[in-house]
Protein backbone atom coordinates (compact mmCIF):
# COMPACT_ATOMS: atom_id res chain seq x y z
CA UNK A 1 0.00 0.00 0.00
CA UNK A 2 1.18 3.67 -0.82
CA UNK A 3 -0.14 6.72 0.01
CA UNK A 4 1.48 10.16 -1.36
CA UNK A 5 -0.01 13.81 -1.76
CA UNK A 6 0.58 16.07 -4.92
CA UNK A 7 -0.25 19.63 -5.08
CA UNK A 8 -2.84 20.22 -8.14
CA UNK A 9 -2.07 22.79 -10.26
CA UNK A 10 -4.11 24.34 -13.34
CA UNK A 11 -2.83 21.17 -15.71
CA UNK A 12 -4.90 18.94 -13.46
CA UNK A 13 -8.69 21.07 -13.52
CA UNK A 14 -10.09 18.23 -15.75
CA UNK A 15 -9.01 15.04 -13.25
CA UNK A 16 -10.04 17.48 -10.24
CA UNK A 17 -13.47 18.47 -11.76
CA UNK A 18 -13.74 14.71 -12.49
CA UNK A 19 -12.98 13.65 -9.23
CA UNK A 20 -14.73 16.33 -7.73
CA UNK A 21 -17.96 15.23 -9.57
CA UNK A 22 -17.74 11.94 -8.70
CA UNK A 23 -16.74 12.36 -5.00
CA UNK A 24 -19.75 14.35 -4.32
CA UNK A 25 -22.42 12.65 -6.22
CA UNK A 26 -21.34 9.45 -4.06
CA UNK A 27 -21.87 11.50 -0.84
CA UNK A 28 -24.95 13.23 -1.10
CA UNK A 29 -26.79 12.42 -4.59
CA UNK A 30 -28.85 9.74 -2.22
CA UNK A 31 -29.93 12.64 0.27
CA UNK A 32 -30.75 15.33 -2.58
CA UNK A 33 -32.83 16.09 -5.39
CA UNK A 34 -31.11 15.26 -8.90
CA UNK A 35 -32.23 19.22 -9.45
CA UNK A 36 -30.37 20.21 -6.65
CA UNK A 37 -27.36 18.25 -7.35
CA UNK A 38 -26.69 18.98 -10.78
CA UNK A 39 -27.07 22.88 -10.06
CA UNK A 40 -24.52 22.81 -7.34
CA UNK A 41 -22.13 20.52 -9.77
CA UNK A 42 -22.23 23.01 -12.27
CA UNK A 43 -22.03 25.76 -10.29
CA UNK A 44 -19.28 24.79 -7.99
CA UNK A 45 -17.00 22.27 -10.33
CA UNK A 46 -17.89 23.95 -13.57
CA UNK A 47 -14.14 24.07 -15.35
CA UNK A 48 -13.80 27.79 -15.65
CA UNK A 49 -14.85 28.19 -11.64
CA UNK A 50 -12.16 25.14 -10.54
CA UNK A 51 -9.67 27.07 -12.95
CA UNK A 52 -10.07 29.88 -11.21
CA UNK A 53 -10.04 28.49 -7.65
CA UNK A 54 -6.80 26.77 -8.91
CA UNK A 55 -5.39 30.06 -9.28
CA UNK A 56 -6.28 31.88 -5.99
CA UNK A 57 -3.05 32.13 -4.21
CA UNK A 58 -4.46 31.14 -0.91
CA UNK A 59 -6.14 28.23 -2.05
CA UNK A 60 -4.64 24.73 -2.58
CA UNK A 61 -5.99 21.66 -3.74
CA UNK A 62 -4.44 17.98 -3.43
CA UNK A 63 -4.91 14.98 -4.67
CA UNK A 64 -4.07 12.01 -2.47
CA UNK A 65 -2.90 8.80 -4.18
CA UNK A 66 -3.21 5.25 -3.03
CA UNK A 67 -1.18 2.99 -5.20
CA UNK A 68 -0.77 5.69 -7.74
CA UNK A 69 -4.50 6.27 -8.36
CA UNK A 70 -6.35 9.51 -7.60
CA UNK A 71 -8.18 8.49 -4.45
CA UNK A 72 -9.64 11.50 -3.25
CA UNK A 73 -8.68 15.31 -2.84
CA UNK A 74 -8.54 18.01 -0.21
CA UNK A 75 -9.08 22.15 -0.58
CA UNK A 76 -7.81 24.43 1.91
CA UNK A 77 -8.39 27.85 1.80
CA UNK A 78 -7.39 30.85 4.36
CA UNK A 79 -7.04 34.92 4.74
CA UNK A 80 -9.59 35.82 2.26
CA UNK A 81 -10.69 32.62 -0.06
CA UNK A 82 -12.43 31.39 3.34
CA UNK A 83 -16.05 30.67 3.14
CA UNK A 84 -16.70 32.32 6.26
CA UNK A 85 -14.42 35.62 7.79
CA UNK A 86 -12.71 33.33 10.49
CA UNK A 87 -9.91 35.64 10.75
CA UNK A 88 -6.18 35.42 9.36
CA UNK A 89 -5.36 33.13 12.12
CA UNK A 90 -7.84 30.18 10.55
CA UNK A 91 -7.08 27.92 7.74
CA UNK A 92 -10.28 26.76 6.68
CA UNK A 93 -10.61 22.88 5.23
CA UNK A 94 -13.36 23.46 2.19
CA UNK A 95 -13.28 20.01 0.70
CA UNK A 96 -11.98 16.53 1.53
CA UNK A 97 -13.70 13.42 -0.37
CA UNK A 98 -12.16 10.46 -0.41
CA UNK A 99 -13.76 8.11 -3.55
CA UNK A 100 -15.92 5.08 -2.00
CA UNK A 101 -13.65 2.61 -3.22
CA UNK A 102 -10.92 4.45 -1.04
CA UNK A 103 -12.65 4.84 2.19
CA UNK A 104 -11.40 3.11 5.12
CA UNK A 105 -7.78 3.22 4.19
CA UNK A 106 -6.78 6.46 6.99
CA UNK A 107 -6.63 8.43 3.45
CA UNK A 108 -8.96 10.67 5.31
CA UNK A 109 -7.10 11.05 8.10
CA UNK A 110 -3.75 11.68 5.86
CA UNK A 111 -5.44 14.26 4.05
CA UNK A 112 -6.62 16.37 7.38
CA UNK A 113 -3.07 15.74 8.70
CA UNK A 114 -1.64 17.39 5.36
CA UNK A 115 -4.80 20.55 6.51
CA UNK A 116 -2.77 20.62 10.02
CA UNK A 117 0.80 20.54 8.13
CA UNK A 118 -0.16 23.72 6.11
CA UNK A 119 -1.92 25.66 8.89
CA UNK A 120 1.09 25.03 11.34
CA UNK A 121 3.95 25.88 8.15
CA UNK A 122 1.13 29.25 7.84
CA UNK A 123 1.53 29.94 11.61
CA UNK A 124 -2.50 29.59 12.12
CA UNK A 125 -4.21 28.93 15.20
CA UNK A 126 -6.91 26.49 14.16
CA UNK A 127 -8.42 24.87 11.67
CA UNK A 128 -12.01 24.88 11.00
CA UNK A 129 -14.52 23.60 8.20
CA UNK A 130 -18.48 23.11 7.72
CA UNK A 131 -19.86 19.58 7.56
CA UNK A 132 -23.50 19.07 6.29
CA UNK A 133 -25.26 18.24 9.58
CA UNK A 134 -27.02 14.95 8.12
CA UNK A 135 -23.11 13.90 7.29
CA UNK A 136 -22.92 11.55 10.62
CA UNK A 137 -19.84 9.82 9.41
CA UNK A 138 -18.00 12.75 8.60
CA UNK A 139 -18.86 14.25 11.64
CA UNK A 140 -17.49 11.25 13.61
CA UNK A 141 -14.11 10.98 11.99
CA UNK A 142 -13.85 15.22 12.57
CA UNK A 143 -14.60 14.36 16.39
CA UNK A 144 -12.22 11.54 16.18
CA UNK A 145 -9.76 14.11 14.88
CA UNK A 146 -9.99 16.73 17.59
CA UNK A 147 -12.84 18.71 15.91
CA UNK A 148 -15.50 20.37 18.25
CA UNK A 149 -18.68 22.35 16.76
CA UNK A 150 -18.21 25.79 17.27
CA UNK A 151 -21.23 27.07 15.18
CA UNK A 152 -23.17 26.22 12.12
CA UNK A 153 -24.16 28.07 8.50
CA UNK A 154 -26.49 27.81 5.64
CA UNK A 155 -25.07 25.59 2.41
CA UNK A 156 -27.04 25.84 -0.45
CA UNK A 157 -27.49 22.65 -2.56
CA UNK A 158 -29.23 23.97 -5.85
CA UNK A 159 -32.09 26.23 -4.06
CA UNK A 160 -32.26 24.09 -0.80
CA UNK A 161 -31.10 25.82 2.18
CA UNK A 162 -28.93 23.30 4.36
CA UNK A 163 -27.11 23.12 7.37
CA UNK A 164 -23.44 23.41 8.12
CA UNK A 165 -22.12 22.63 11.56
CA UNK A 166 -18.87 24.60 12.07
CA UNK A 167 -16.21 22.82 13.38
CA UNK A 168 -12.80 23.50 14.57
CA UNK A 169 -9.51 22.27 16.21
CA UNK A 170 -7.40 24.86 17.97
CA UNK A 171 -3.65 23.98 18.41
CA UNK A 172 -1.78 26.51 19.24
Amino acid sequence: MTINIKKCTLEDSSKLQEISYETFNETFKHQNSLENMLAYLERAFNINQLEKELSYITSEFYFVYFNNEVAGYLKVNSDDTQSEDMGDESLEVERIYIKKEFQKHGLGKYLLNKALEIAIERNKKKIWLGVWEKNENAIAFYKKMGFVQTGAHSFYMGDEEQTDFIMTKTFI
